[in-house]
This record gives C-alpha cells, structure tokens and sequence, in this order.
C-alpha cells in the first residue's frame, strides 16, 4: 500500500513523507545471539550506538565568559572559555571560533594564561570563580604545548574554582594559581599555588584557611619577582551567599611568591573585607591599583608599590554586587589608564578619578586581556561571550559566533519541523528551528518569545505561536508571535530585590516552574511555595495548594553579606522547583521542593500528600520530576545535593504513586550530579539523565548507566525531551543540541547485542524541499540529515577489499537503488572539491566501519551516468537521479556476499 502525506510547513512549501520499512536481514552469520543476558544491571557496548551523532542547532549566541587571553604581538590570536563551555581559539581575530577543549573532564573555564616567552603553552584554570548560584566545577589544572590541540590536567584537582592564573612572562614553567576552593563548603586546597617545573609539581605559598580561598593575582610586569594576591572568604548555600570575613585581604610577596606580607592599614580601608582585585601598572611598577569591597570600599590606588594607599574613587557603580564582579585592569603602557569592569566596561586616564563606560558590547564584564605590546588590542569576556577590539574599545568584534549559551530548561512546540524553546541566562529566551529550509539553522530561524533569562517556557500544543514565559521573581508573559505582544501575566506582581524570603506572601525562586496541562490547554500551572492555576491564559490564578516546603525560617534570611547584600530571588528558598502532571491520568500532580519535599495530588490539588522518599537526605533540591507516560502510578526524582558540597548522583523512582521509593543511580560517575531524568515515550524504561558533566542513558529503567555522549561536548545538561524519534538536550554552556532517531537505542535488546550483524527497522522519511544558505563567514547550527536513515550494525570491521550491500526497492518489489558499503578507509572524502572533470567517486559508494553504522538515502534514484569531459556544474559529478515518489519502501541488507 503506497501512502504520502503532505504538510505545509513554516515556509509554505510541502514535505514529503516516505513510509521506510525493514526487510529480513541477509548475512553470512544471521543474528547470533546470546545465549543469555542479565535482566539487572543491563549495559550494551557503545558499539551498539555509536554511529549516531549530536548536531547543534544553535543559536549562535554567546554565554558568560570570564577568562580571555591573547598572545603578546600576534593581532590573530585569541582564546576565551566558556563558564560553562570550554576553550574555545580564534586564528582570524574572532570571526570565527572553534571549541579545543571538548573532550576534556570538564567545561567551566576561570582563568587562561598563555606563556608570552612560548605561545604554545597555555595554562587553564577550571571552575569558575564569580560563585553564581548555577557555577559549574572544575577539576584543576589544564596545559597545552601545542597552542590548544591537546591538554593535560596538571593537577589541583580538589580546587574546584580557579580566580586566576598566571605565567612567568620569561619563563614557560614558572606558573601562579589563584585558587578559591569549594564554594559550597570547606576544603583545604585553595589560596596560592606555584609551580616551577610547568604544572608537574605544586606548592602551595599563600594560605589562610579552609574557608579563604585566592580569587586574583598579578605579577609586577617590570620585576616578576614582586607579585600581588588577593585572598576571599566566601561560600555559597542552598538559601545564601557570604562574601567577606576575616579570611580576606590583601598580601604581596617580594620573592616570587615564597613569603606574603598582609597589605593593611597605611589607606587600606579597615573592617571586613570581601573580594578585591588587583592590578601592577606595566608602565611604572610602583602604581598599583585595587578596587576592594568593604564598608568604606571602592578603587585604592599606591605610588609606592603597595606601601601607602588613597581611595580614588568611591562609585557605586563599580562596587555593586560585588561578589560577581570587582575586576581591575592596569594598561600596560600608560600608568594613567585602567579598565573597571562591572555591569559596563569602565575606563579612566586620569589614575582612577573619572571613568567612562566604553560602547559596543554585552554587558555583565569579568574578564580583560591587553596586548602588552599594543594596548589598543583587546579582548573582554562577558555575559555574552567572548569580544575583541583592536582601536582601544571604539568597536569590537561580534558575538553571535560562539554557541555557548546556557539554558535552563528545553521544551518543543507540535509544528512541522518543530521549535526548540528556552530560557538563556544574561540574554533573553529563544524559540529555534529543529530544521531549516535554507540548507542551515541561521539567525533568521530564532526569535525570542518574551519572559527572561532564567525562566520556564510553554508553548500552546494548539497555536505555536502563544508562547508563556517565565523569568526570576514569578515574571511571566503571554507571548503572541503574530503581534509581537509580551503581556504580563504573574500571579502575585510584586518587585521583591532585596527582599528576604521570609517577609514575601510567595516566594518565588530564579527558576520557577510553568508548564500547561498535557490533558487541556487551557490550563496552565505556575510555582511558589504553593501550585497556582489559570484556566484562561493566566488572566486570573488560584492557588490549588498549601505551602509544599518545609518553610523553615531560618533559611529565608536575606542574602549577601555581610558587606554586600544579594537578593535577586537565586537564594529564595523553601520553594516548590519541579512540577509535573501525569500524562496518562488527568489531575495527578507531582510538586517537588528545593528542601527536599516531594507531594502528590490525584484529584487536581483538592489533597495533596507528602511521598517524600525517606532515603533522600535534608534538604536535597527535588530538580526535575517526569511523570512516566506508560503508567500512573511511576514517577523519577532527579535530586541535587551540590549546593550542599555533595556531588553524588542521585535519582528516585516509584511504582506505587510514592509510597516507595527506589534510588536508581547504578554507573553514573561519583561526581556527576543529576539535573534531570526523562522516560523515553515508545519504550518503557529507556531513560535519559541530564547530569553535570554530560547525558546518559539507561536501557533497563535505571538499574545501569552508560554515557550517551558520542560527540556531544563535555558541557552540563541541564534539561532534555524526546520530540517525536529525536532526544533535544538544553546543555548550560553550548545551546541546544538534538541527537536524531532514537531508532537504535529504542530497538536495542540483549538479542541485537549479541548479534554479528543487525539492521534496524527505518522510521518514515520525509522529502523537503533542498536550499542552502547564502550566509557566510559565520558558523550556522546544522540540519538533520537529507533523507532515509538506515541504521545497521556490524561486530566486526570489514575486511581488506570486503563489500556489503544494501538495496532500496519499491512497493512491487523492483529495485530502486543499490549501494555499495567498503571498508571506510577505502572510501575517504576527498579534502578538496573534486576536479569536475576529473575521475569521481561513485556516489553509490559509502564507507563501513565496526559498530553502528548510520546511512542516508537521498530519496533518490541512482544517477545518469556520466559523460567524460562534460560537466552539469562546477563540483557536479553526473545528472543527480530522479526523485522516489511517496510511499513504501524495503530495504535490504547483505553481507558477506550471502542474500
């Protein structure tokens, strides 16, 4: 039966759908099985499904950079690092960019320094260091020879956060670490680390307590001997943040950091201190500046090289939240100029009186490198990336070439392709093409949909173009596309920074749960410390329940302190932070809370009751809960203790509507905390977790774990879907990704992974109209594959000279097509463009390897053969074949020359 559908899609144009099936497998060795195969603890060799590949699909949009480097004299040169998205090298000014630390443990960058004696050496301190509430980790220490194509961690694994890091500028192995520590607890490895011999031994010179780390450090560009370092007691919770004690201050050595002497008194101010940094002059090394927070803090500047002080300048603007910024920058050439960075690029050229705010770029600034050696190049690192100026801050350089954004959650709309929604912190929400029509995803394929950076979206399954979105605070707005119109929508409006958590009638955290029921598009929930409801598009809200936290008062003091206050509505705690309703039975509501309290509902939030597993500890953060879609009754708890110091997984699951509860965590690494957990629609008990430091998947309902993570990036998960055959992970460091067709993971059993040959039964295809993007010079997120994929699995590589086939014939049985798989080696792309009227490739060729092999059929027939010398265009190799007309396809498999 020959069956075609057609659907407009976004452009007007028509997608064809293919209906695509499996014949019985033909092979010398069919389908040897295992004998037998443990029901517990089911893990398959990433042969299996490796074949299957992640494409990024942007936007193209830069997230939060704090350190930035160049090398001293080269205008080509440039690094940035991601908070949350690696390192990533420029070789044409920043035009472009491309990622050099992938593959690596970790993807939260602090600090780079490039050894200005040898450019090849670069040093990266990982985890960064301005203690947000949703910083990511490092693991230390990181060093490349070769200018970024390798890395090797060097060591101070245990110091998580890394302020700064810095290079003999005469000596490759010569290195200085300023090192914060734990933020979420006490630990012994922080304060200042050297090491003289390139990272192979380190000793730690500056030290305070468990509680005081170093967040910054410079030499004195003339003497290196002399250095400045600036200590910081600090920490974060669950419900606060500190910033200042008597661990802080100031210190300088003038041995190469063996003995520190404290800077106080002479000017300094007195007190508490909290974060300061530091910078030496590289034109007079006597003038040094530090921008302090204290009471009586601001810019002190010293003539003297540290030994008497002056406060130049007092400005709030450079003071304000001053745990996140406080960064000073010495021009190296004139002892006049500085740079302060906060929520705008400061400079002054009168010694620090008066400063002007520089144009041009994102806002939110934390990282500064300048040329020694040409001072009006430089490049910034801020809440929007990564950016470069070479005439001294007049223009600088694009940003919407660095796919690092950070995402908070992930959700699709029903439209055919379909769009990916989220929230991007420091910028604003995006709905994106799955798929472009133009060969690429560009800029013209996403569009921001109202609410805030850090909020939750849902999208009208009716009309994609109603879109409610959420920010901190409760901020919600009613998205309509079709006129551009953002209406306000909270529940309880009222602006409450600076406000503690206990004098608020709702609390409402930086991320607050909103999300339509999947049973009726009317309603619409939202989240405090109670579960509101709208049944007419959030003009009006009841709340359906009672408070669903512990509500203890003891953590809802205001934040910040005890110099700076910080209340933005990260640290409002005792707050319900996951909320889901089954999709299988109407009016069960499962609400988790960020102390650790999880309640169900099964009438619609006429009774809730407490379900709280009694293995999770106090006051674990309830991230994500899924309502299974094969029964009422299951549900997964992904849980997070990190902002406790613990960074154990931990994942739950019940049968029995939360009367029992198991923790379901086998394989998944020690430090690997979960973000959230998803059950796969079509097979029961396939599960993805999102964790800290990438995706895995669990094919037997979470008894074992395996990574997922192919050629994705090492890059934090913070929320996934599975849309239709697709899984959509929202990382918080690299934008969205999409790994397409589930089909291998979805089929895989203990029978297939035994087996010396498989082929997997195709999903439909469907025919798009082709196009390419005339946009140039500016990376594009990708398109799935043009065409029928079909998946095949081999245990073993093909011999020399070795062939398989596999034909595509049509609903009467008559061959359509016939391709040819060698041993991939045999099969290489060419580097160039082939010579068009030279020798070519048969386009009916492909290359095979051991493992999952994806193929893609271009829905075509086979081409006309080509005419020596005549050529249809400039890189064409013959007249392409006909189009195959809608409908029922087979294929089939043939191995080892046996049908």
């Amino acid at each position: 039966m020959t069956r075609a559908t057609r659907q407009p899609n976004r452009a007007g144009n028509h997608p064809i759908r293919i209906t695509f099936v499996r014949a019985a497998l033909f092979a010398a060795v069919i389908l040897a099985l295992l004998a037998s195969y443990p029901a517990a603890a089911q893990q398959f060799d990433q042969n299996l499904f490796k074949g299957m590949k992640w494409r990024s699909i942007g936007p193209y949009r830069g997230g939060r950079s704090l350190a930035v480097a160049g090398v001293p004299g080269d205008p080509t040169v440039y690094y940035f690092g991601g908070v949350a998205g690696g390192v990533w090298k420029s070789t044409d000014a920043g035009s472009t960019w491309q990622p050099v630390f992938d593959k690596e443990g970790v993807s939260s960058i602090g600090s780079i320094a490039v050894a200005a004696s040898d450019p090849n050496v670069i040093y990266v301190g990982t985890g960064e260091a301005c203690i947000r509430g949703n910083i990511s980790f490092g693991d230390g220490v990181y060093k490349s020879t070769d200018a970024g194509k390798n890395w090797k961690n060097v060591g101070l694994r245990d110091t998580r956060h890394i302020g700064r890091v810095i290079v003999h500028p005469r000596n490759p192995d010569l290195v200085y670490v300023a090192a914060l520590g734990h933020a979420y607890g006490p630990n012994t490895e922080r304060g200042v680390f050297r090491s003289a011999d390139g990272g192979k031994t380190w000793e730690k010179v500056l030290y305070k307590d468990d509680k005081t780390g170093a967040i910054d450090i410079t030499f004195d560009p003339s003497n290196p001997h002399i250095l400045f370092a600036a200590l910081w007691e600090a920490s974060r919770s669950p419900w606060g943040l500190t910033s200042g004690g008597p661990g802080s201050g100031l210190y300088k050595s003038t041995d190469s950091g063996s003995t520190w002497k404290r800077l106080e008194g002479n000017g300094l101010p007195k007190g508490l201190l909290g974060r300061i940094g530091v910078s030496v002059s590289g034109a007079d090394g006597s003038r040094v500046y530090a921008l302090i927070e204290a009471e009586d803090g601001g810019l002190y500047r010293s003539e003297d090289g540290g030994e008497k002080w002056e406060r130049v300048n007092e400005d709030r603007r450079f003071r304000q939240r001053a745990w996140y910024y406080t960064h000073v920058f010495a021009d190296p050439k004139n002892a006049e100029t500085l740079y302060v960075l906060n929520t705008r690029l400061y400079r002054s050229t009168d010694g620090g009186y008066k400063f002007t705010a520089l144009p041009g770029s994102h806002g939110d600034h934390h990282g500064l490198w300048i040329d020694p050696v040409n001072p009006q190049r430089m490049i910034n690192g801020n809440d929007g990336g990564a950016t470069i100026t070479v005439d001294g801050g007049k223009s600088w350089t694009r940003q919407d070439n660095q796919p690092t954004a950070q995402f908070y959650h992930v959700i699709t709309d029903n439209r055919f392709p379909y769009y990916v929604y989220g929230a991007q912190q420091d910028n604003s929400t995006v709905g994106i093409a799955s798929r472009s029509d133009r060969g690429a995803i560009g800029p013209g394929d996403w569009y921001p949909v109202g609410g805030g950076e850090s909020g939750y979206i849902a999208v009208d399954p009716r009309d994609p173009n109603i879109v409610y979105a959420g920010s901190y605070q409760g901020y919600i707005t009613r998205f309509d596309k079709r006129t551009g119109q953002a209406q306000d929508i909270n529940p309880w409006p009222e602006v409450t920074d600076g406000s503690g958590a206990a004098n608020l009638k709702y609390r409402f955290q930086w991320t607050t749960p909103i999300l339509l029921s999947p049973h009726d598009p009317n309603v619409l929930y939202h989240a405090a410390q109670v579960l509101f409801k709208s049944t007419n598009g959030g003009m009006s809200w009841t709340a359906i329940s009672p408070d669903l936290t512990r509500n203890d008062k003891s953590k809802q003091a205001v934040a910040g302190g005890p110099i700076t206050k910080e209340d933005t509505g990260v640290e409002y705690y005792d707050v319900v932070f996951a909320v889901a309703e089954s999709p299988v039975q109407k009016d069960l509501i499962w609400a988790g809370a960020d102390d650790g309290l999880i309640h169900l509902t099964r009438d619609a939030g006429k009774t809730w009751t407490n379900v709280t597993p009694k293995e999770i500890p106090e006051w674990s953060m309830i991230s994500l809960i899924d309502a299974s879609p094969h029964g009422p009754a299951t549900a997964y708890a992904a849980v997070d203790r990190h902002k406790l110091d613990d960074f154990r997984p931990y994942i739950y699951k019940t049968s029995d509507f939360g009367k029992s509860w198991t923790k379901i965590t086998g394989g998944l690494p020690e430090r690997t905390y979960v973000h959230a957990v998803r059950e796969d629609p079509k097979r029961k008990g396939l599960l993805y977790a999102g964790t800290e430091i990438g995706i895995f998947v669990s094919f037997d309902d979470g008894g074992r774990w395996q990574p997922l993570q192919l050629n994705l990036p090492t890059t934090p998960i913070h929320d996934l879907v599975v849309k239709d055959d697709d899984l959509v992970v929202a990382t918080h460091g690299r934008s969205f990704w999409i790994l397409d067709n589930l089909t291998p993971l979805r089929q895989l059993d203990a029978k297939m992974a035994g087996a010396e040959v498989h082929l997997y039964s195709p999903q439909a295809a469907t025919r798009f109209r082709g196009g390419k993007t005339n946009i140039r010079n500016r990376p594009l997120g990708e398109n799935p594959p043009a065409g029928a994929m079909v998946d095949f699995y081999l245990k073993s590589a093909l011999k020399e000279k070795e062939e398989i086939t596999l034909e595509v014939l049509d609903s009467s049985g008559k061959l359509v097509r016939k391709f040819t798989g060698r041993p991939k080696r045999e099969v290489e792309e060419p580097a160039e463009p082939p010579d068009p009227f030279g020798p070519q490739k048969p386009k009916d060729e492909f290359g095979v390897e051991a493992g999952l092999n994806r193929f893609v059929w271009d829905l075509r027939y086979s081409s006309a053969p080509r005419v020596p010398g005549y050529s249809t265009g400039e890189y064409d190799d013959g007249l392409e074949g006909p189009l195959a007309l809608p409908g029922k396809y087979t294929v089939h498999l043939t191995a080892a020359g046996k049908k």
